[in-house]
């Protein structure tokens, strides 16, 4: 995959989801982890971290949405459940990009919003958890940017459709003999 993606949370409160989202973006290959105003201290996660994931990904923590400084030319994406956001499906990820998200039980700060290149929403009826938002996030950008082969047309993936075809042509190499 080329270019580089961050996760971030604004105002995130529970523990365990910042221990979710930093080892799922430890393990979909973030370039780093940040934070805007967390109501919790972050830097006290990195003794129940498991996967070690603090040691490998550089963190960053902000006071506010001003302060947040990315990389030159990393566009910034909010992700949020508005009417006027892009469904997660019909976006093309940029190759450098800052993911955003909201607290546990609340939204993007408005400053936080109008900072963004972009807002996008997993389309589902109502939220979930922001561990699992950030997940299915990375995974999206995975999919569409990553180094996979397109979906076979039917069900199966494609070394089946090989592996299918290739006893196919032994039958039909052996019925002529």
């Amino acid at each position: 995959m080329r270019g580089y993606f961050a996760i971030g949370a604004e105002g995130i409160s529970k523990e365990q989801n910042v221990g979710t989202i930093v080892r799922s973006a430890y393990s979909f290959g973030a370039s780093f982890f940040f934070t805007i105003d967390p109501g919790l201290d972050v830097e006290a996660l990195r003794t129940s971290d498991t996967s070690d994931a603090f040691n490998h990904l550089p963190y960053y923590q902000y006071a506010n949405p001003k302060e947040l400084a990315l990389p030159q030319a990393c566009t910034l994406v909010g992700v949020e459940l508005t009417e006027d956001s892009i469904e997660l499906p019909s976006f093309r990820h940029p190759s450098r990009a800052a993911y955003v998200f909201g607290p546990e039980m609340g939204s993007l700060s408005p400053e936080m919003t109008a900072q963004c290149d972009h807002v996008v929403k997993i389309p589902m009826k109502f939220c979930v958890n922001v561990g699992v938002a950030a997940a299915i996030c990375m995974y999206d950008r995975m999919i569409s940017l990553g180094r996979f082969a397109e979906r076979p047309v039917r069900p199966g993936g494609p070394l089946l459709e090989d592996k299918k075809f290739s006893e196919t042509m032994r039958r039909i190499v052996k019925a002529k003999k």
